[in-house]
């Protein structure tokens, strides 16, 4: 009996993905559950398996077509083994290379572009090396310059120092998506930012007596400063709740609750899982779902509805050294926080110059919606809660 492999059901903010990989090949044998194809959208990589055991019979979408929701994908002969012919096409398992796992497809390819497969970071599961990781490979510059060799001594031509190379990859469907929307907010809304500083002491020295305490309370949880940070957007956006609503055509949408996006970085990509609730979070869970979305960020394991939705964004470019940035909205939220480096500076206190621990916050806020008045009172709060941590524990 014929059964039919399909595309996953996309929620409504995902209208199409990208065919990736094909981990099996018609004429294979394939196990219920078993990883048959990758399907990559503008948010996450999509890992359909096989409903049932049999022999994938035949294939309908070549690696690279366009797949929409529920999309038929492959047919499987429910029961059937694969015949022990040579003309049966069967699929190599998985390699290992250098202790990770690498699929047929990326081995084949890295072959015959000769190219060492333990220089390229997996983006598949569990770390796996797939196609696509191989075709985006970009090798790193030689360390040293390239030596042009002699000419032979009855030849006057001259031999180039060093080459100019150049390649074209096509962009991913994550990284193509990426600068849709960058290229639609920058378009279609009317994005402004407001900066401030805060003295970020109170919050070091608060991390500093206590880190100790709250790590063995919670688990092996450290205190960071995103969780106070999301604690204190949440205080804010309660105060103002303009910053945390959204424009829906002609009507403005205002959110009761508090869901934090928390823009991380990746190979793939930036991705902004969302921490739902967050009005109902205390900072150790702040800090654990920080970290459990960070590793799922890394192995490429986040769900697309783990990163849907979300009323506010916080990016944290100080983690690369960022001084200063003017962060990019994430639509349709209406404004995004943007935090970054610590850095000593001389400040003028009670009129003594004194040296403190500052940070550059960036507030970029869409001005059809919020005015300068109200994002600036907004920006101030989030200094004033963070300067005064005590603010944001007691909520006034």
């Amino acid at each position: 009996m014929a059964i039919e492999i399909k595309a996953p059901t996309y929620p409504e903010s995902v209208q199409e993905g990208t065919l990736a990989t094909w981990h099996k090949q018609p004429g294979d044998t394939v196990s219920r559950d078993e990883l048959i194809v990758d399907i990559e959208t503008d948010k996450v990589v999509l890992e359909v398996v096989a409903p049932a055991s049999g022999v994938l019979a035949e294939v309908l979408k070549a690696e690279g077509d366009i797949v929409l929701s529920n999309e038929i994908l492959a047919r499987i002969e429910e029961g059937v083994v694969a015949a022990a012919s040579p003309a049966v096409s069967k699929s190599e398992p998985d390699a290992e290379v250098g202790g990770v796992m690498v699929n047929p497809a990326a081995k084949k390819l890295a072959d015959e572009r000769n190219i060492d497969l333990s220089e390229i970071a997996g983006t598949g599961k569990g770390g796996r090396i797939t196609k696509e990781d191989v075709v985006n490979y970009s090798p790193a510059a030689p360390s040293a310059p390239v030596v042009a060799k002699a000419a032979p001594a009855d030849s006057d031509a001259t031999m180039p120092v060093g080459e100019r190379v150049e390649r074209r990859v096509a962009m991913t469907r994550m990284r193509s998506r990426i600068s849709e929307r960058l290229m639609s907010v920058t378009q279609s809304t009317a994005m402004l930012t407001t900066f401030n500083e805060v003295d970020m002491s109170a919050m070091m020295g608060l991390r500093k007596q206590y880190q100790d305490e709250f790590t063995k309370m919670h688990n092996g949880t450290r205190l960071g400063f995103m969780g106070m940070f999301v604690k204190a957007a949440v205080e804010a956006l309660k105060r103002f709740p303009l910053v945390n609503a959204s424009i829906d055509g002609t009507d403005i949408v205002y959110h009761g609750y508090q869901d934090i996006g928390v823009a991380v970085s990746t190979d793939r990509g930036l991705v902004v899982p969302v921490l739902r609730n967050a009005e109902n979070m205390s900072i150790a869970k702040v800090e654990n779902e920080i970290s459990s979305y960070a590793g799922k960020a890394r192995d490429g394991k986040l769900t697309i509805e783990e990163m849907s939705g979300g009323t506010f964004t916080i990016t944290n470019g100080g983690v690369y050294g960022s001084l200063l940035s003017t962060p990019i909205l994430n639509p349709p939220q209406s404004a995004i926080l943007g935090m970054h480096k610590i850095q000593q500076r001389p400040m003028a206190v009670d009129g003594q110059v004194v040296i403190r621990p500052m940070m550059y916050l960036a507030l970029s806020y869409d001005h059809r919606l919020i005015d300068g008045k109200d994002a600036v009172q907004f920006l101030v709060a989030i200094k004033q809660l963070i300067e005064d941590p005590a603010k944001i524990l007691l909520e006034i």
